[in-house]
C-alpha cells in the first residue's frame, strides 16, 4: 500500500470517529450517509494520485462530486436534466441550511429527525473530511488535521447544554493517532527528515523508530500544551463543550438553558422549543399563583436588552437579604409568604426563579444576590437544574392610588432612565399620544400604555422574529404589529423611559397550572416577559402589556378604575387633545414633579456620547484588526533584532544569511533554495549597486567558508556586508512593492513552515532524550565471538 493510499483510508476513519461526536445532536442516518460520501471522495482522491494528477486539480474533483452527491442524495429534483446541479440546487440548499440552522437555535438536543437536518449534518461532516483529506494527503501535514477534528465539537458545543459524554472524546482521538501514525509509517518507509541529534548517539544505541511510539508522545505534549494555552486564549467556552460541572447537572438532553450572556435570546429559544417540558414545581403562596423572576435587563444599548454590570454581588446569610429598592415603607407591616421549589433538571439557569422582592432563600453555597435586582445568581457557572430549596418574599401589592400619588424622584439606577441616542423621535411621539390625557402623570402613562399594548391592535404570536433591536422595535410598533411577550415588554418599557419613566424587563415565569395541595406546575413555554417601572415609594412594579391571550389578567394596581376621584392633579385631563399634542399648559403640573426641560415634557434622555453608544466598540475592533495585520510586520522584525544581535558564530552567519534570503522573497526576488552560496553570491552582485557588490562578495564566501571549510571556533563578522546587502536590496524598490513587504512579507509562510519543522523537531529531540535515558538504564548486551 503506497503512502498516500494509506493516509487517505487514515483521514477517511479519523472523519468517520470524530463525525461519532454528533450522535448526541442529530437523529436520523446522518453518519452512515456521510461517512459514504466521504468514502467516494476518498476513492476519487486516491484515483485522482494514482494517475499523477496535478495536486491542485485533486479537491477541486473532489468538491465537485461532493457536490454532485448531496445534489443527487438529498436535492434530485431541482438538477437540470436530473443530474447537473443549477441554481435551483443552490436555492433549495441555502433554503434547506437555513431550515436546519433555525432548527438548532428553537430545538435542544438531540434534534428531531429531520430531511434538512439529515442534510446539514451530512454536508457538515462530508466537507470536514475533505478538508481533512486536502490537509493530511495533498498539504501532506497531518498534525494540522486535528484542528478540523475539534471543529465537529462546535454544533455539540451549540446544543447540547448538558455538555458532551466524556467517552465521546474517545473516538476522535483514536481516529487522531491512526492519521498520525499512517503518517509517521509514511515518513519512514521512505526514509523521512531525519532525527534531530542523531548523529550524536551511537549507532548501537536504541532508537525508538516506532511511529505508534513517536505520535502517542507527540499527542501527550500537544494536549499538554492544549490544555495549557486554551484557557488563557479563551476565558469563557460555551457550557456545551465540557460541560458546566454542577451536581445534578444530568438530565436527558432535552433541557433548555439561561444563561447571564444572551438572556432574552435563551428566553425567546426556550418558547419555541419543541418539548413543553416541566421547568419546576412550587408548593405555597396564593391560590393564583405568582410570577417567578429569574433576572432583570436594566441596559439597553439600542441592540440588545442585558444586565448591566453591577459588581461582585452579595453572599446570601440567614437572615433578610437587601430590602427591595425603591421602597420606604415600613418592611415590617408587609406581609410574607413562602414557597418550596423544586427545579428539574432539565432547566439549566445559572439564575434561582424566585418571587420579588426576595426576603430569605436556603440557597447559599455557590449562590450570590445582587441588592439592584434581588436576582439570585450562580458564582461559579453552575445550574439551578435539580435544586430544591425554600423561600420567602414580601407580598408587596402597591394599590392604584399609592402610585397614582407617586411624586417621581432621583433617578434609581444609571441605566433604566437611559434611552438610546438613535431612538426614533416617531416613538417618542408615539409614547406622547398614547398617554397624552395622563397630564404628565407616571402611573396613568403607564397604565395607559400598557391598555394600548393590550388592546385589538396587537397580535400575539412566537412565530416572529427573535429580536429586540431597535429596528425590530420600530418594525413590531408600526408595521406587523405581532410579536410575543419579548416584544411587548421590550416596547413598553422603551416606550416609558421616552416618557421619563425609569423602566427594565422581567425575565421569569408565568405563575403556571395549578395542581393537587396548591402546587403549581411551572413548563418551559411558561417563560415570559415583562415590564417593570419604577415609582418612588413604591419601588420597582410590574405590569403586563402582553394581550390576554398569553397573559390572562393584568396587576391588580395597574388598574386606575379605583382611584379616588378627590385629587384633582392626578385624575385625567379632559381637555380636548389630540395626537401627538403636548399636556396643555394651562393645567397645573403634579406637586413635586419635575421641571422637564424643553416644550415636548420629556425626561433628560441619558443617551450617552459616541463612545458609550458603540464607538468603544469600533476602536476596539480597529485596534485588534491592525494588532492582527501587524503580526506579521512584528514578526519580521523581532526575528531581524535577534538575527543580527547574536555574536559571529556559525548560528549567527546562517542567521544572517537567512536575513538576506527573507529580504528577498519579501521584496519579490527570485531567491533560489538550491543554489550554493557562491551561486547566489554571484546572483547578488547583480541584485545591488556596483559599490555594495564587495560587501555582497564577502558574506556569500563567508557563508560557503562557514560550511565547507570548518573555521573552528574564529568566525568572522559579517554584520556590517549583511546590512549593507539588505539595505541595497530596498533600493530602487517600487512603492507598492515596499509596503507589501513592510506590511506583509511573503516569507511570512516561510516562517510558519520554520515554525512547524522546528515543533516537529522539538519533539524528536524528546523521542531521543527517551532513547538516550533508557540507553543509560539499559546494560548494553556484549556480543559473544567464538573462534
Amino acid at each position: 500500500m503506497t503512502g498516500h493510499v494509506r493516509i487517505s483510508i487514515a483521514a477517511w476513519v479519523a472523519t468517520v470517529l470524530g463525525a461519532l461526536v454528533l450522535t448526541p445532536v442529530f437523529s436520523g442516518p446522518f453518519l452512515f450517509i456521510s461517512a459514504f460520501f466521504c468514502a467516494i471522495v476518498t476513492a476519487v482522491g486516491i484515483g485522482l494520485q494514482n494517475w499523477r494528477a496535478p495536486r491542485i486539480v485533486v479537491p477541486i474533483v473532489q468538491l465537485v462530486v461532493l457536490i454532485e452527491l448531496i445534489s443527487l442524495s438529498f436535492l434530485h429534483n431541482t438538477m437540470k436534466w436530473g443530474l447537473v446541479p443549477w441554481k435551483a440546487t443552490a436555492i433549495a440548499f441555502n433554503d434547506q441550511m437555513v431550515d436546519a440552522m433555525d432548527a438548532i437555535n428553537r430545538y435542544s438536543a438531540p434534534l428531531p429527525y429531520d430531511r434538512h437536518l439529515l442534510l446539514f449534518a451530512s454536508t457538515v461532516i462530508a466537507f470536514a473530511g475533505l478538508l481533512i483529506h486536502l490537509v493530511a494527503v495533498q498539504i501532506r501535514q497531518a498534525a494540522w488535521a486535528g484542528l478540523l477534528l475539534l471543529t465537529m465539537y462546535t454544533v455539540p458545543a451549540a446544543t447540547v447544554h448538558g455538555g458532551l459524554p466524556a467517552l465521546l472524546f474517545i473516538p476522535p482521538a483514536v481516529g487522531y493517532i491512526i492519521l498520525l501514525s499512517a503518517e509517521g509509517r509514511t515518513r519512514l518507509s521512505r526514509w523521512g527528515r531525519r532525527i534531530s541529534g542523531v548523529s550524536h548517539l551511537d549507532a548501537a544505541e536504541p532508537i525508538e523508530a516506532s511511529a505508534l511510539g513517536q505520535a502517542g508522545r507527540r499527542i501527550g505534549l500537544s494536549v499538554v500544551a492544549l490544555a495549557a494555552l486554551l484557557p488563557a486564549l479563551i476565558p469563557a467556552l460555551p457550557e456545551g463543550v465540557i460541560g458546566n460541572g454542577s451536581a445534578g447537572g444530568g438530565g436527558s438532553g432535552s433541557g433548555a438553558i439561561v444563561s447571564p450572556n444572551d438572556t432574552m435570546l435563551d428566553m425567546g429559544k426556550n418558547l419555541k422549543r419543541g418539548d413543553n417540558v416541566t421547568a419546576l414545581t412550587y408548593t405555597g403562596g396564593p391560590p393564583e399563583g405568582v410570577y417567578l423572576r429569574l433576572t432583570a435587563l436594566d441596559l439597553f444599548d439600542g441592540n440588545t436588552w442585558r444586565r448591566s454590570d453591577s459588581g461582585e454581588g452579595q453572599k446570601i446569610g440567614s437572615g433578610p437579604l437587601s430590602p427591595p429598592p425603591g421602597y420606604t415603607g415600613d418592611l415590617s407591616k408587609v406581609p410574607e409568604n413562602k414557597l418550596k421549589i423544586q427545579v428539574s433538571r432539565s432547566f439549566r439557569s445559572q439564575f434561582a426563579p424566585v418571587p420579588y422582592p426576595l426576603r430569605t432563600i436556603s440557597l447559599k453555597k455557590n449562590w450570590k444576590f445582587d441588592a439592584s435586582t434581588l436576582d439570585v445568581l450562580s458564582t461559579n457557572g453552575s445550574v439551578v437544574g435539580g435544586q430544591d430549596f425554600n423561600l420567602s418574599w414580601y407580598d408587596l401589592k402597591p394599590t392604584a392610588e399609592e402610585l397614582n400619588d407617586s411624586v417621581p424622584g432621583g433617578e434609581p439606577d444609571q441605566t433604566t432612565s437611559d434611552v438610546p441616542a438613535r431612538t426614533p423621535p416617531k416613538m417618542t411621539e408615539l409614547a406622547r399620544s398614547i398617554t397624552a390625557k395622563a397630564n404628565g402623570n407616571h402611573y396613568l402613562q403607564a397604565t395607559m400604555l400598557q391598555d394600548w399594548f393590550r388592546g385589538g391592535d396587537f397580535t400575539y404570536s412566537t412565530a416572529t422574529d427573535s429580536s429586540s433591536g431597535m429596528r425590530a422595535l420600530e418594525k413590531f410598533l408600526f408595521q406587523e404589529k405581532t410579536g410575543y411577550c419579548e416584544q411587548f415588554a421590550t416596547g413598553m418599557a422603551l416606550l416609558a423611559r421616552t416618557l421619563g419613566i425609569p423602566a427594565r424587563v422581567g425575565i421569569g415565569f408565568l405563575p403556571g397550572t395549578t395542581g393537587k395541595n396548591n402546587q403549581h406546575i411551572v413548563k418551559m413555554h411558561d417563560m415570559h416577559a415583562w415590564p417593570e417601572l419604577y415609582f418612588e415609594g413604591s419601588g420597582w412594579v410590574r405590569f403586563e402589556p402582553t394581550p390576554s391571550v398569553r397573559a390572562a389578567t393584568t396587576p391588580s394596581w395597574s388598574n386606575p378604575a379605583n382611584i379616588t376621584p378627590s385629587n384633582p392633579t392626578t385624575a385625567p385631563t379632559t381637555a380636548p387633545t389630540t395626537p401627538g399634542s403636548t399636556v396643555d399648559p394651562e393645567n397645573p403640573r403634579l406637586p413635586g414633579e419635575r421641571n422637564l426641560p424643553g416644550e415636548s415634557g420629556l425626561a433628560p434622555v441619558g443617551g450617552g456620547n459616541w463612545f458609550t453608544n458603540g464607538g468603544a466598540k469600533i476602536i476596539g475592533s480597529s485596534l485588534a484588526v491592525i494588532l492582527l495585520l501587524g503580526v506579521p510586520w512584528l514578526v519580521r522584525t523581532l526575528t531581524r533584532r535577534r538575527r543580527y544581535s547574536r555574536e559571529p558564530s556559525r548560528i549567527g552567519i546562517e542567521g544572517l544569511w537567512a536575513e538576506v534570503r527573507d529580504t528577498a522573497r519579501d521584496l519579490g526576488l527570485d531567491w533560489s533554495e538550491v543554489a550554493t552560496p557562491r551561486q547566489l553570491g554571484d546572483w547578488l552582485i547583480t541584485q545591488v549597486p556596483e559599490e555594495t557588490q564587495p560587501a555582497a562578495l564577502r558574506l556569500a564566501r563567508g557563508v560557503e567558508a562557514m560550511r565547507y571549510a570548518g573555521l573552528g571556533d574564529s568566525f568572522p563578522d559579517l554584520r556590517p556586508e549583511a546590512e549593507q546587502v539588505r539595505k541595497a536590496l530596498w533600493q530602487d524598490v517600487r512603492f507598492f512593492r515596499r509596503l507589501r513587504a513592510r506590511l506583509l512579507p511573503p516569507s511570512w509562510r516561510w516562517y510558519l513552515n520554520r515554525g512547524s519543522s522546528e515543533a516537529s523537531d522539538l519533539l524528536d529531540e524528546f523521542d531521543l532524550l527517551l532513547a538516550r535515558i533508557r540507553s543509560a538504564l539499559t546494560p548494553h548486551r556484549t556480543s559473544r565471538h567464538t573462534g
